[in-house]
């Protein structure tokens, strides 16, 4: 890393945001799903969603908490019919990702939302893994992660991973995902263990609502490998140093904690606090269909309300690539691209 990033005026700081390279660590394909595409595919497939038009599916996206916004999400998801659908969803999702110069995005997927419906799991798999394939054309080295839903139980997370094993080479990890509160990391000790035996990478959300507690199981009983969110860490000086001192990746969702009232308002969030005690702190979009706001969105908000500077930029940045699962030449070249485009700036 170079000792010290040029002084950028503020000003052109924006620019600089929007063009660096970088890369996204924690996205969730359904949560990509604009309204105007769950209306396409409700009225492809014949299926009858509870809202009259775009801009009333728009007007309930008004959140409290993680739940409320769940619900909303699995009724949305409930278009998703065909392999073409899934492949539709993850390709807008995709081409917005190209535009924001994001370079590599290991891209969530809720198997169980799918499948409990009676999609195949082929069929979720291969539309998905399709439009992966078809993003290098735009730029992307796109991956999957299969996430389990933590309000379901161990036993149903094991009959998901069984099912999807098929398709060992379509995906790259799992994660944990879904209501966290009442859902410690613990009880998917052992399939997280199968997971491992499989040669799958680790991740799990802890500490976006929950306490920091779930952040430590995660590390120790799951044996994750990054914390999606881990915004509650600092409540716990103890787990910051470890953070810290192990390097252990985050995966910070600004404009989803403020959507999900996680924080009361950008100026208040703890992007900067996570970074100045040394964690490996990244931003990402999470849900960014519900949340208002693709990467470089998070990254303009974020920055324009706490004032961080291009050194944050370039640490975000580059954190956001050491901390992904791409081949360690791939890693290099993506650090080359955003040395030059600080260079460049």
């Amino acid at each position: 890393m170079p000792t010290t990033v040029p002084p950028i005026p503020q000003e052109r700081l924006p620019a600089l945001l929007a063009a660096m390279p970088k890369a996204e660590l924690h996205i969730h394909i359904e949560g990509s799903l604009e309204p105007e595409l769950i209306f396409q595919l409700a009225q492809r497939n014949g299926v009858a969603i509870p809202y009259a038009s775009v801009e009333e599916l728009r007007r309930a996206y008004a959140f409290t908490n993680l739940q409320s916004f769940l619900d909303i999400y699995y009724a949305g998801a409930s278009v998703l019919l065909q392999a073409q659908d899934f492949y539709d969803m993850a390709w807008a999702y995709l081409q917005r990702a190209a535009a924001d110069h994001v370079v590599r995005a290991e891209i969530f997927f809720d198997p169980q939302t799918h499948t409990a419906r009676g999609v195949a799991m082929e069929t979720v798999v291969e539309g998905l893994s399709r439009a992966c394939r078809d993003a290098k054309a735009l730029g992307v080295d796109a991956e999957l992660i299969l996430c389990f839903l933590r309000h379901l139980s161990e036993e149903e997370a094991f009959e998901t991973l069984e099912q999807a094993l098929p398709f060992r080479d379509r995906f790259i990890g799992v994660g944990l995902d879904s209501s966290e509160v009442g859902h410690p990391p613990e009880k998917f000790a052992r399939v997280f263990d199968a997971c491992r035996r499989h040669g799958l990478h680790l991740v799990a959300h802890a500490g976006e609502e929950g306490p920091p507690a779930y952040v430590w199981s995660a590390l120790d009983v799951l044996k994750v490998e990054r914390i999606d969110h881990g915004v509650q860490s600092p409540k716990d000086p103890a787990l910051m140093k470890r953070l810290a001192q192990d390097r252990i990746p985050l995966t910070v969702c600004p404009l989803s904690n403020l959507k999900l009232c996680v924080f009361p308002s950008l100026e208040l969030h703890n992007l900067r606090v996570l970074l100045d005690a040394g964690l490996a702190a990244t931003v990402n979009s999470d849900d960014p269909a519900y949340f208002g706001g693709y990467m470089n969105e998070n990254f303009l908000q974020t920055f324009a309300a706490t004032g961080l500077d291009a050194q944050h930029a370039y640490r975000l940045a580059r954190n956001s690539f050491e901390g992904s699962f791409a081949e360690p030449a791939a890693r290099r070249r993506y650090i080359e691209q955003l040395d030059a485009a600080f260079a460049s700036a």
